[in-house]
């Protein structure tokens, strides 16, 4: 699971960050509301916490840009006013939940469980790709109807794409979304991983569902 914290005060961003890495999320922060919509529009969150004032673009501003851009990752808005005109506000422009400062970090960590909950409900579909079909809620893929043995890792990089189909994902990407980290030095490793993967979906086959992008990453068209 995978968090961006949206906060400008560094200190307040570190409060909220360690509670939710003890429970074994992976955490990004942005300190401005243009980091904030650049972040959440090009990485997969599974839960964005907000502030309501932000530099640059304020957190209503940046709802509003994301929901433009039928990116639905679930919103907790932080605000230190609790009138109904700023919640309204709030909830109108895409946010999912509101929480007044000061507030209690358990009740903090468990409205973005729950919100991951609600998402992950939504996630739990079938995804079919021509002949290929992943069934989420058991995490099996097939093609043609025959079983394809994935390890744990290459099915998370075989869903992360499908997630992104039509677009090229990077190694970068996948590195910070599969191993929750932007290490260059495990690049060779996600090498290895997706040319296990490409045989193994692609083997038999006479449409590739998997291409690769010489120098600029790997697509499921």
């Amino acid at each position: 699971m995978r968090v961006l914290i949206v906060e400008d005060n560094p200190h307040q961003a570190m409060f909220l960050r360690k509670p939710l890495e003890s429970q074994m999320v992976a955490v990004d922060v942005a300190y401005d509301g243009e980091q904030a919509l650049f972040m959440a529009s090009t990485s997969d969150y599974d839960v964005i916490v907000m502030d309501y004032i932000l530099p640059k673009m304020d957190g209503i501003a940046v709802c509003k840009a994301l929901r433009n851009k039928d990116i639905q990752t679930p919103i907790v808005m932080l605000s230190g006013h609790s009138s109904v005109d700023e919640r309204v506000t709030a909830l109108d422009s895409g946010a999912d939940d509101f929480i007044v400062k000061p507030y209690s970090v358990s009740e903090l960590t468990a409205r973005v469980r729950a919100l991951m909950r609600r998402k992950d409900v939504h996630r739990h579909g079938d995804i079919v790709i021509h002949d290929m079909v992943i069934d989420r809620n058991r995490k099996i893929v097939s093609r043609a109807k025959e079983p394809i043995d994935l390890s744990p890792r290459e099915y998370r990089i075989l869903e992360y794409l499908c997630q992104n189909r039509g677009k090229v994902v990077s190694r970068y990407d996948i590195l910070e979304n599969v191993w929750g980290s932007a290490d260059t030095l495990l690049s060779n490793v996600v090498d290895v991983h997706m040319a296990r993967l490409r045989n193994k979906i692609n083997k038999g086959s006479l449409k590739f569902l998997i291409q690769t992008k010489r120098g600029a990453g790997y697509i499921i068209e």
